[in-house]
């Protein structure tokens, strides 16, 4: 079957005043049972859609202003609310119904393994009557690959727009899986530096480690709401039923990997008081054994303090013995006998009681 007429001009024109917005519009085609063809004007071309009842657009741009997105939401007619979340950014992940499309808001993440830091990116789809239109905000996530596998698979691409929303998410949530393994090999290591035989752990780092998991949480526990809660048996038309059971499989993969976010933020919070604890205990075996010290060292020097008053009458100053013909004075040597002596009493208790 040849392609249909509406479609054949597109193969030979453009529309220059979209095309020319360098570095906005990373890409755009028109999909006709599954084959990509080039899009010349969008207002015809989306009509010509509308009318065969067959096909769909495919914008994708890369951080709009609100004059670059203006350009296509002439023509498009997207809800205003929905362009203002689109131009704003930094918005919660969801879905949501407008009159006459669906805006999905997804965050995307990326891993930056040279310091263990999770960067957040932001991917809006707007699905509308016969076209689909990607916004995507920061570096976490490029979609050039999605369109690419797509349109390596005519079957998927004939079941509507909802076909790449799906792409995009899914695409979105493998990444989320794979940061969900870096997360884990990161919390193993600091297990093993706080349970290790020397706790070579710092504090700065387990904190550092559960702010990225919250940053995962935060991308990833709002979606997993919105895929639960929105009615897509009642959104879809009757071609495009068989995209559910996909949205199923990504709510799935997406419940699972909460699960291990959860208990990677449960088990952060255990590792950290266990750290803070053997630190205080460190700390209070630290502290007698400094206390050990200074009392070895107090008692020779009260009784030498004692001794160094120079009081006039003190018998073992002038006390001596007569050796021979040799007067002996033992007083001294009686003090530094009696101070070795209180020293070695005192290093004998705290050595059996643990203090050193």
């Amino acid at each position: 079957m040849g392609t249909p007429s509406p479609y054949r001009h597109a193969l030979l024109r453009r529309t220059p005043a979209l095309w020319d917005i360098v570095g906005v519009i990373v890409d755009q085609a028109m999909y006709v049972d599954g084959i990509r063809l080039a899009v010349a004007d969008l207002s015809d071309e989306l009509a010509a859609l509308r009318a065969s009842a067959s096909g769909f657009l495919w914008i994708g741009l890369k951080d709009p202003t609100d004059e670059e997105f203006s350009l296509v939401n002439k023509e498009l007619g997207l809800h205003p609310l929905a362009v203002e979340d689109a131009v704003t950014g930094n918005q919660r992940a969801k879905i949501e119904p407008y009159e006459g499309s669906l805006l999905a808001v997804l965050k995307t993440l990326r891993y930056v393994e040279r310091t263990s830091d999770i960067e957040t990116g932001e991917v809006m789809v707007f699905v509308g009557d016969r076209f689909v239109v990607t916004v995507r905000r920061g570096v976490a996530n490029p979609l050039d690959h999605v369109r690419r596998q797509l349109e390596s698979n005519p079957v998927q691409l004939r079941l509507g727009p909802l076909s790449v929303l799906h792409a995009v998410m899914d695409s979105v949530v493998d990444n989320y899986e794979l940061i969900d393994r870096f997360i884990a090999e990161d919390l193993t290591a600091i297990e093993q530096q706080v349970f290790g035989e020397t706790d070579r752990a710092d504090a700065t780092d387990i904190y550092r480690l559960k702010r990225e998991v919250l940053e995962f949480r935060r991308a990833a526990v709002p979606l997993a709401e919105a895929l639960r809660r929105f009615p897509f048996l009642s959104y879809v038309g009757k071609g495009e039923k068989k995209v559910l059971p996909f949205f199923r499989d990504i709510e799935d993969h997406l419940a699972r990997t909460n699960d291990h976010v959860e208990s990677y933020d449960r088990l952060l919070s255990e590792i950290l008081s266990a750290h803070l604890a053997k630190v205080t205990v460190q700390q209070n075996a630290d502290m007698r054994r400094i206390s050990a010290w200074v009392a070895m060292a107090a008692a020779p020097t009260m009784i030498a303090g004692v001794y160094g008053m120079n009081f006039r009458y003190m018998p073992e100053l002038e006390a001596s013995v007569t050796v021979g013909d040799f007067e002996v004075y033992w007083g001294y040597f009686f003090i530094m006998g009696l101070m070795a002596a209180t020293s070695f009493t005192l290093f004998t208790f705290f050595r059996k009681h643990g203090w050193l």
